[in-house]
């Protein structure tokens, strides 16, 4: 274990993996200075943190303030390239991470998940399928339990399934026993400087690999495959195009290796764009040991995450489906693929450096006749969709607010359609977050049953 006791410790962010680095710190008797550029926070963590004995720097500026420290812990929302911590790093302090923290304390066997979208399903998933085959298992990272507070539960030979996103692989020089990496898109250009700094983040998950590890890659990815020649693991892949050394659809039928599981049109799962994440699952879970019992037992009765085309009621012959985590127009295109029924669509929200001419072409397309365009994106969705000849209705920023969002929708669709809330966007110009904006979607649609 390593040693902080009196180190001077600066916590960058004050979000969950904030907070579980603190817990874990103070059982250190570590000197913990957080930086948070909100201007103000309250609740019950906060204060209980303060009579802790932390110390809290807040605002925009607050980094102004990051010299003398031994150790530098950043969180997703602070770049790592950011001014304030190459200083930091030039005047001595050791910057890591909670994650880079876990996998060097870590006595568990890891199996790490990342890809642009789809991560969190196919976690879960993999979690699932051990479980089911009476395995040790836990579920950490962006979706799950904190990952340090682990740490005192876990024992040699337990698994930990963790979701990894580019942030918190950016700096890692440990990789997962089993890696999986689903399909790659352009994503978090906010973030990183190019696509090329976002591809080398996620590219760590199978570059620190030993020749007894496994990755577990997308064939049906450029990007994804490519990740084959960065490391000396063993290579298994997994598509929903073409047979594989590993798991692949076939004739709408899954295989793992030439074992047939069974049929797609038996999975609970939504969308073609999930046979990928079964495939992966499936393929992760074997190589972990997982029987085939347990993985055809958990696969075809798995019915997915919150708000990732997820059902949320029926009016009228019309289903309301709640995609609200499909912030990237490559999930958005994937959701709209997986009905064969008239949509009504809402679309739309903050920033995040997509380009959505594909999505105008995929939209004008498939079966969307109208589309409903709301938040700072409206205008940039709606440019796409016209340029690719859209011949459905646009209604275009008629409310920020989602009541009447959802009443427009309803009003708009026909028995036998479908209304899908799959914005293509973030969520942050008009909602907290995706979930906030999802759980008001489905509490609005379920409100005009009544």
């Amino acid at each position: 274990m390593k040693n902080f006791k009196q180190q001077k410790i600066a916590v960058l962010g004050f979000g969950l993996e904030g907070q579980d680095l603190c817990c874990f710190l103070l059982k250190q008797k570590a000197q913990i200075t957080v930086f948070d550029q909100k201007d103000k926070l309250s609740g019950k963590e906060y204060q209980n943190f303060k009579k802790a004995g932390v110390n809290f720097k807040l605002g925009k500026n607050c980094l102004r303030d990051l010299f003398g420290f031994d150790f530098v812990f950043r969180s997703p929302g602070f770049k790592r390239l950011l001014p304030e911590i190459k200083e930091a790093e030039k005047q001595g302090a050791k910057i890591s991470s909670a994650t880079k923290l876990f996998f060097e304390l870590c006595l568990g066997k890891i199996i790490g998940v990342t890809g642009t979208k789809g991560k969190g399903t196919t976690a879960t998933l993999i979690t699932e399928i051990l479980k089911n085959d009476n395995q040790p298992v836990f579920l950490a990272g962006n979706i799950g339990q904190p990952m340090l507070s682990l740490l005192p539960r876990l024992k040699k030979g337990d698994w930990v399934v963790l979701e990894l996103s580019s942030f918190q692989l950016q700096d890692l020089n440990q990789s997962p026993q089993i890696a999986v990496v689903l399909f790659i898109a352009s994503e978090h250009l906010d973030y990183h400087q190019d696509t090329d700094e976002y591809i080398q983040a996620k590219a760590n998950i199978v570059s620190h690999q030993e020749k007894s590890d496994f990755a577990v890659l997308n064939a049906d990815d450029l990007i994804s495959s490519s990740f084959a020649s960065l490391t000396p693991a063993k290579i298994y892949c997994f598509s929903r195009q073409k047979k594989v050394n590993g798991a692949y659809v076939q004739n709408r039928e899954i295989y793992l290796f030439k074992e047939k599981l069974g049929s797609v049109d038996d999975l609970q799962l939504l969308g073609e764009h999930n046979w990928h994440n079964v495939c992966a699952a499936t393929l992760a879970s074997s190589l972990a040991g997982a029987s085939l019992e347990a993985i055809k037992k958990t696969i075809f009765s798995f019915k997915g995450l919150e708000h990732r085309l997820e059902y949320v009621c029926t009016i009228n012959k019309i289903a309301f489906y709640n995609d609200s985590f499909s912030t990237t127009p490559e999930t958005t295109i994937a959701a709209i693929k997986s009905f064969k029924k008239p949509i009504v669509l809402i679309a739309g929200g903050s920033e995040k450096g997509s380009d959505y001419c594909e999505l105008g072409q995929e939209i004008s397309r498939q079966l969307v006749k109208t589309l409903i365009l709301i938040g700072q994106m409206a205008e940039k969705i709606k440019k796409a969709v016209l340029a690719a000849g859209f011949q459905g209705e646009i209604l275009f920023r008629p409310s920020k607010r989602m009541p009447e969002i959802v009443k427009l929708a309803l009003a708009k669709a026909k028995p036998g359609g479908v209304i899908l809330l799959s914005p293509a966007c973030a969520s942050f110009d008009i909602f907290k977050n995706y979930k906030e904006r999802g759980e008001q979607f489905k509490k609005y649609a379920q409100a005009l049953q009544k």
